[in-house]
């Protein structure tokens, strides 16, 4: 589909049972018509952040100064940012903040600039009396950082329980489902709107 639009769903979670990779995965599955929304799931095969491996591969020696090339996974990780007209992120709460695997990911996406004024937006699954509320604090400050296109109207709790995911990994509840509809569709209207 040639004028589909892109959507790069990113979860904050590694564990197999997440209900916020469950939200995700069923975005792709409500996702409107022209809308193409693709998982990453390449979180746990990244390289823990170093700036000084944080370089392009410009030269038959690897870096700019003669060092290794940026590894594949991250080259991998700000291709698909690039290539994506809109992100939408999902993400638990550890131990008071977002996970620091999660963290990591968007300290990679720093020198690469694809996520520079990109939209972004994030979707609260906790169903936690607290609603994860500060992991959504640190993930807004270091978007902050990031200098993103934060799109005020995507961002929305929508509480998901473990009870609540079928054995397919799927969200199977209609109003859920047109709630993470919503989200895809007011990112697409604010991209829309910026043109």
């Amino acid at each position: 589909m040639a004028d589909s639009f892109h959507i790069l769903l990113i979860s904050g979670s590694t564990r197999a049972a997440s209900t916020n990779t469950a939200l995700l995965r069923t975005a792709q599955v409500v996702a409107p018509a022209g809308v193409v929304a693709t998982l990453y799931g390449r979180m746990t095969a990244l390289p823990y952040f170093n700036p000084d491996d944080d370089r392009a591969d410009d030269g038959p020696a690897g870096g700019a100064d003669g060092g290794a090339a940026l590894h594949p996974v991250v080259a991998e990780l700000r291709g698909a940012i690039a290539a994506a007209q809109a992100v939408l992120f999902s993400t638990p709460e550890y131990a008071g903040a977002m996970p620091g695997s999660f963290k990591n990911l968007l300290d990679w996406t720093v020198g690469g600039g694809e996520i520079y004024r990109k939209p972004v937006a994030w979707v609260n699954a906790s169903s936690s009396p607290t609603g994860a509320a500060h992991a959504h604090a640190s993930l807004a400050t270091v978007l902050g950082y990031l200098n993103v296109d934060l799109v005020e109207a995507a961002c929305t709790r929508i509480p998901v329980t473990r009870a609540q995911v079928g054995d397919d990994g799927l969200i199977a509840d209609a109003a859920i489902r047109e709630q993470i509809a919503g989200v895809l569709a007011a990112l697409v209207r604010h991209v829309s709107g910026r043109k």
